[in-house]
């Protein structure tokens, strides 16, 4: 067997976002001037894994020309796995929602064994909306792995991750994001004793980098600091199960071989991960809360002109300076739908109860904002300079109504008493006050 080590760091990356890459595992292995040649180096056979239809526009095409040992068509029928994901949606509720972490298994449990399905806005056969899921796991994958029904947004928020795609190997530790295309086969490996994350399942146009409209040409997250890997292929002769998500369900076939044999690549429909550390964060200077907007890392956008499919928001490390203002974010009703996750430390509108690798969800026109300690700190703080440190939220938001399934309705991990952090907030009106 040939492949990178698995103890061994990725060979290399590739900088930029939305670029046409190429790489190459052997001198001369990636065809020069044509995409399909009679002959291809190193008796290779070329393979197009293509993420957008075809007569998209030129800005909206994904795709990517591999050059593989084996072509992926060589494999026996599917058969449905006996252990399914349990995404059936729950029954509806409008209450706002809030979960404790899920628990380390006692269990030898890899990424798909300790995957589950939280909230979700469309069926798998949509061609719009997202899945949202947290994994949990004590061991690295031995089979390998790819979605049909969506590109995968990974954050990883206890343990690091070695993902090793058809292209090459992306490793992402917590306060970083790994993005893996519809349809790439991956293997998910632990660098760590265990892993806890979340995952966004989008079914719709593939994320890329929001506009910048005002702000101009700076700002947010910069197009550089996004990397893709590098060439590095398997060389393996010996059973390997594949395993697909198909329409919600999980199907898996035996090889004879590792199916992550690319030896080379060219194309723009690629893996990639991101250092949320190199956020450049945008925020007022005089005063006022900014919109949540303003802190959007990667955006799949929908049919309606400035509401998103989804949106990953995250709310970083950052100085916050406005005058006269009540800092943390107001209490808002909104028509988007809103699923937030901590990664580490503490989200500056929740004192406690939210927990890094919780979640929480509050669905369009839900009343929420500051808890009762966090809005009496604010309107009583001094106004100085400050900064918020030692902290990383997310927000995924869509424009459609997240329903949670049953599962995450009957969790353990889910808050009963959730509402009764805004108990307190009484009446304070004075006529005579101002």
């Amino acid at each position: 067997m040939r492949s990178h080590p698995q103890s061994a760091a990725p060979a290399g990356y590739l900088s930029g976002f939305g670029n046409q890459f190429s790489s190459e595992a052997l001198p001369g292995a990636l065809p020069v001037g044509q995409n399909s040649p009679q002959k291809v180096p190193y008796r290779l056979y070329t393979e197009l894994l293509s993420g957008t239809a075809f007569t998209v526009p030129r800005s909206e095409a994904r795709r990517t020309w591999l050059y593989r040992m084996r072509p992926s068509a060589a494999h026996g029928p599917y058969q449905r796995l006996e252990r399914q994901l349990d995404a059936g949606l729950g029954a509806i509720t409008p209450n706002r929602l809030r979960w404790n972490p899920q628990p380390i298994p006692a269990v030898p449990t890899d990424f798909l064994d300790g995957l589950s399905c939280l909230a979700a806005n469309a069926e798998a056969d949509q061609t719009s909306g997202a899945s949202l899921y947290c994994y949990v796991a004590n061991r690295s994958m031995q089979r390998v792995f790819f979605d049909a029904d969506g590109e995968l947004l990974m954050v990883p928020q206890q343990g690091a991750l070695r993902l090793v795609t058809e292209l090459g190997v992306l490793d992402v530790a917590p306060l970083e994001i790994a993005v893996i295309p519809r349809g790439m086969r991956v293997r998910i490996e632990l660098l760590d004793a265990s892993a806890r994350g979340y995952v966004c399942e989008n079914h719709g146009c593939a994320l890329r980098l929001p506009e910048l409209g005002p702000i101009g040409s700076n700002g947010l997250a910069n197009p550089r600091d996004f990397l893709a890997p590098v060439a590095c292929y398997e060389e393996h002769d010996g059973p390997v199960q594949l395993v697909q998500k198909f329409l919600g369900e999980l199907w898996a076939t035996e090889l004879d071989h590792s199916p992550l044999d690319v030896v080379a690549w060219h194309g723009n429909n690629v893996p990639y991960k991101y250092d949320l550390r190199r956020f450049n964060t945008i925020g007022t200077v005089s005063f006022d809360h900014p919109d949540p907007s303003i802190f959007t890392v990667l955006t799949s956008p929908s049919a309606v002109a400035g509401m998103a499919n989804i949106d990953f928001v995250i709310f970083p490390p950052r100085w916050m300076v406005a005058e006269h203002t009540f800092r943390p974010p107001w209490f808002h009703r909104n028509l988007m739908n809103e699923f937030m996750g901590l990664i580490d430390g503490a989200y500056d509108a929740k004192a406690d109860g939210f927990l890094p690798g919780g979640a929480s969800l509050h669905n369009c026109m839900s009343a929420h904002g500051p808890d009762r300690t966090s809005t009496e700190q604010a309107i009583n703080a001094a106004l100085e300079p400050h900064k918020i440190d030692n902290t990383l939220a997310f927000m995924f938001e869509t424009g459609q109504v997240l329903r949670p399934t049953r599962q995450a309705l009957h969790s353990p991990q889910l808050q009963a008493d959730y509402d009764s952090c805004w108990a307190g907030l009484d009446k304070t009106f004075d006529m005579q006050g101002k």
